[in-house]
């Protein structure tokens, strides 16, 4: 019996070690990948800049953005990849939800810049991914979202992320027309603004933008309502609420857009409203149920 005992807790620490020694290994893979991706990030959104306040080998510096994005992002999804899928099911801890968040938003940036010219966002996209990179290794969370669980609540999960990134996407953009519009109101309109579009083509995009980000969280929403059961309960209805407040604000937008030809200054406050209600609905309650509360 003694024999059968010794033998019994060598297996067991034997599997304890183990175990501990594949988690360093994941720690240690995670660790090696982030550093360079936020290294490539970082010098991506300073190639975005030298092409927007520098103005000289435009071309082919939106080439080398372009490659450089596509293996960043491959490096950034091999992290979330690691950090993300656990034999208990998938960990969406906040910040793991945040740099799941700016890995869609760079990635949507990058497939859009592919065929119209919205590159020039990268001077905010891309250190926001970064900064969720090293955040997110040095803060791990533990929010599981079940092995069990149904498929609708992943379908659910990653169309309500899709339509928050274009609609972070749209809002940046607004950001950036409203520096050109006063810029050019005001008669400067030099600098970088020389390499952005006409106002007219960033007010096209904005939004061609926003429509997309409409549908998508339309989506989001139906899909809630249809296979996410009380989409009112007590933990959830402070998210549906808001998420239904921004819908409302961006589909206004869009009517006034159609109906009034909104632009301009208009278009940008609806845009920065709707967004504000929206980053309340998805990240806010998180923050502080998770960063303030710990639950």
């Amino acid at each position: 019996m003694r024999r059968v005992r010794t033998v019994y807790l060598l297996l067991t620490r034997t599997d304890a070690a183990l175990a501990l020694l594949c988690d360093y290994h994941v720690t240690m893979n995670i660790t090696l990948l982030t550093y360079p991706a936020t290294a490539l990030y970082l010098l991506i959104a300073m190639l975005v800049a030298v092409r927007l306040f520098g103005g000289r080998d435009v071309h082919s510096r939106r080439h080398l953005v372009l490659i450089l994005g596509f293996m960043t992002i491959t490096l950034h999804g091999t992290v979330l990849y690691n950090e993300l899928v656990t034999e208990a099911g998938i960990n969406l801890g906040f910040f793991n939800a945040a740099s799941l968040t700016a890995w869609m938003i760079a990635a949507l940036l990058l497939v859009s810049a592919l065929g119209k010219p919205v590159e020039m966002l990268g001077l905010a996209v891309f250190p926001l991914a970064a900064l969720t990179l090293l955040l997110d290794l040095h803060n791990p969370g533990h929010h599981l979202l079940d092995n069990k669980a149904d498929w609708t609540l992943g379908v659910h999960v990653t169309v309500s992320i899709l339509a928050y990134a274009m609609l972070t996407l749209a809002t940046i953009h607004a950001l950036l027309l409203a520096v050109q519009d006063n810029h050019l109101r005001s008669h400067h309109p030099g600098g970088f603004i020389r390499a952005l579009p006409p106002l007219q083509t960033m007010e096209a995009l904005l939004f061609e933008m926003i429509g997309l980000g409409f549908v998508l969280l339309s989506l989001s929403l139906l899909s809630g309502f249809l296979y996410l059961g009380d989409m009112f309960a007590r933990h959830v209805a402070h998210k549906t609420l808001l998420s239904l407040i921004a819908w409302v604000v961006f589909g206004a937008l869009l009517w006034g857009r159609y109906r009034f030809g909104w632009r301009g200054t208009t278009a940008i406050r609806w845009t920065l409203t709707g967004f504000v209600v929206l980053m309340l609905a998805y990240f806010g309650s998180k923050a502080i149920l998770e960063l303030v509360l710990h639950r």
